[in-house]
């Protein structure tokens, strides 16, 4: 019979007819199968071994010891040759070769007996070893989570802080004691309630936001403080922190609730809070919750909003703080007051004190002009009785200003400035009484206010600037002055012309730095034109304000100027008004004397629009009158009034001829008037007609453009 197994797997045989697996085919299909991965010594043995083991198998020629036969396949499982092919490959080899086929077939059959026996057991082994570590690892995690769930129950029930454990469904599963302390309740009291029943009137709308967010899987967690009922009704303020557990899937399973008690902190705060924000006298809103409240009307308001200022001031006050003392007065404030919120409150409007006896009325939602002057009456008729006070009936007034407008209109400071500019106009009409707002009237006060707040700064931050007004010879139309006019570009309300600041810098009496700078600035312009075109410069006319006048550095400070800028005094004449000198024994007289004395000239500015008291004009030491503007533009008129006033103006300039004065027109705006006032004699004008005020340079052209001059290269 021929071998199944080509004849590079055949086995081989020995003298005694033994199939015996050729050495080097049997230590190929080992190291083709696990050997490769085994050092070649190690191999070596392994073939060497099982082929003495089947040698031995066959030993006996009569029987067969399937016993050593069996080992041999054991030893090859034991080696880790547990590959099937490997198993047939061998037994290939095995049934190969001689003429005892069928004891081959044994010896390969008690061979693969024993492998099999083997593999067998050995994967048992492996079971058991499996079985064993799972059972170790199982009784180790429940060994491990015991240890977990005791730690737990530990930290859930010792913890300071309350925990709550609840479902997605907002079922209150577990609470630990220190929640039970924070609610006053018992163990049974907490669980199986839900966690929706736990609303507080003082919850705002985004705690319960967050923790539907949280619940459907949205977020997390979230952190906020919160107050809830305790079981005895009482309100415990609390630091909550909610955060989601998921399950290994990720789908939210539980909520876990941490509250910390901070009542007393809270109240604390709110203590504080409402020291920061009220009155410590009166009680009621002090100007920061004011500001508050009244810049939470302006933010995101509702189309067509409308609020309302009631500005208050105490009439007569200060005669009691200063007659009866301040402990008096400081009573009197907090009577006042409760009688203000008393009145006010029950409207839905806020009362809040400004400081000192200023009290302001704040309306939300204002209906109109109405509601404001109404709650301006109730003011008044809280304050129309007698306030009684250790004896003493202290009967108190108010003056209001009251504002009703837009929200869109305005911003918080601009209205409480119009309400505080309206208050005074209030008390400036008579006191005891409420005035409206008028916006015609709160712009000019506002400007006048802005002009005297910023006009100390002005100067130093060069906002002033001198323009220059031609005054012309009638004679001939050709230039002889200039008029310095101070201008004022201010960074919020333009440029302003001297109308409309001169007054506030008299009245605050900055019109001296000012009138000094002006003076400096003009009288060196003079000089850096004299040294420019010689005699053909203009002089200079500098206005002097009463103050200015009336100073006793006045003289000193005119030579200081004229000596530091080299202008000869007789280029400079200096404008007074009718004003600025009372009489023959006025001690500004002197100063003027001294002017004059020192080379400077004198005029009249705006004559005939005071009281015109001719007999000054004896003491006054003047070269020149200048008629007011009035007088020329009302010629403009028609029929006797203008005659009347063309004779005005004529005896004007004969009796100033008379007198030895010049006479400049002011206010000539066209060629006509400028025609007859040099037919009635009249010796300069300045006024539209010949010249609007204008830069240095602009009066540079005229001057070369007058005397044909060429500019220098």
């Amino acid at each position: 019979m021929t071998s199944p197994l080509p004849a590079e797997q055949q086995g081989s045989t020995d003298s005694a007819g033994r199939s015996i697996p050729d050495p080097d085919r049997w230590s190929s299909l080992l190291r083709g199968s696990q050997g490769a991965a085994m050092h070649p010594d190690a191999l070596h043995r392994l073939v060497s071994r099982t082929t003495e083991l089947l040698q031995l198998a066959q030993a006996e020629e009569d029987a067969l010891d399937t016993g050593a036969a069996a080992e041999a396949g054991a030893l090859l499982v034991e080696s880790h040759f547990t590959d099937p092919d490997l198993l047939a490959g061998a037994i290939g080899l095995l049934q190969a070769g001689g003429p005892g086929q069928l004891r081959c077939a044994e010896l390969a059959g008690a061979f693969a007996a024993g492998w099999a026996e083997a593999l067998r057991e050995r994967t048992l082994q492996e079971q058991e070893a499996i079985r064993l570590a799972a059972d170790t690892a199982r009784r180790e995690a429940e060994r491990a989570l015991r240890e977990s769930e005791a730690r737990f129950r530990a930290l859930f029930e010792s913890a300071a802080i309350g925990i709550g454990i609840g479902d997605v469904e907002g079922n209150i599963l577990a609470v630990n004691k220190a929640l039970q302390d924070i609610f006053g309740a018992r163990p049974g009291d907490m669980q199986g309630r839900r966690v929706n029943d736990l609303v507080h009137p003082e919850d705002s709308p985004g705690v319960w936001e967050a923790y539907e967010e949280m619940v459907s899987g949205k977020r997390d967690h979230f952190s906020l403080d919160k107050p809830y009922y305790r079981q005895d009704g009482e309100v415990v303020w609390t630091h909550l922190t909610c955060s989601l557990i998921r399950d290994d899937d990720g789908t939210p399973v539980y909520q876990v609730a941490m509250l910390e008690d901070i009542t007393d902190r809270y109240r604390l705060q709110e203590r504080l809070r409402h020291q920061a924000t009220h009155d410590p006298l009166t009680g009621l809103p002090n100007r920061s919750a004011f500001f508050e409240r009244l810049e939470a009307v302006f933010d995101s308001p509702e189309p067509g909003a409308r609020f309302g200022l009631c500005y208050v001031d105490l009439d007569g006050f200060k005669v009691v703080n200063d007659s009866l003392g301040h402990e008096m007065g400081d009573q009197l404030l907090a009577a006042v007051a409760l009688r203000l919120e008393s009145a006010l409150r029950p409207l839905g409007h806020l009362v809040a004190r400004l400081g000192g006896d200023e009290f302001v009325v704040l309306l939300e939602d204002c209906r109109g002009e109405q509601e404001a002057v109404a709650a301006a009456k109730t003011v008044l008729a809280a304050l129309a009785k007698p306030v009684p006070i250790d004896g003493h009936r202290l009967a108190i007034g108010a003056s209001i200003g009251v504002l009703e407008r837009p929200v869109a209109a305005t911003t918080p400071m601009a209205a409480v400035r119009a309400a505080d500019l309206t208050l005074y106009r209030a008390k400036e009409e008579g006191r005891g009484r409420w005035t409206l707002f008028d916006p015609q009237r709160n712009a000019r006060s506002v400007s006048r206010y802005a002009v005297s707040v910023r006009m100390p700064v002005a100067l130093d931050r060069g906002e002033f600037f001198i323009d220059y007004q031609p005054l012309c010879r009638l004679s001939d139309g050709s230039l002889s002055a200039v008029e310095a006019l101070v201008r004022w570009r201010h960074p919020q309300l333009g440029v302003l012309g001297p109308d409309e600041f001169i007054g506030t810098a008299e009245e605050t009496g900055l019109i001296m730095p000012l009138g000094r700078w002006v003076l400096e600035q003009a009288c060196g312009q003079a000089a850096d034109w004299v040294r420019q075109f010689g005699d053909r410069a203009p002089q200079i006319n500098v206005n002097l304000a009463v103050r200015q006048v009336r100073n006793a550095g006045l003289v000193t400070d005119i030579d200081r100027i004229l000596r530091s800028c080299g202008l000869d005094p007789s280029r400079l004449q200096l404008e007074i008004t009718e004003s600025a000198v009372v009489g023959p024994k006025d001690e500004s007289l002197r100063a003027l004397h001294s002017l004059v004395d020192m080379g400077v000239s004198l005029a009249v500015d705006d004559f005939g629009t005071g009281w015109s008291n001719l007999a000054y004009l004896r003491d006054l030491p003047v070269s020149s009158l200048k008629i007011a503007g009035s007088f020329v533009s009302d010629l403009k008129e028609t029929g006797r009034e203008q005659q009347l006033g063309w004779r005005i103006v004529g005896g004007l300039v004969s009796l100033s001829h008379s007198l030895g004065l010049t006479v400049t027109a002011e206010g000539v705006e066209n060629a006509d008037h400028a025609t007859r006032l040099r037919q009635m004699g009249c010796d300069r004008a300045q006024g539209w007609h010949f010249g609007r005020p204008a830069r240095p340079e602009e009066i540079v052209r005229r001057i070369m453009e007058e005397h044909d001059l060429k500019p220098d290269k």
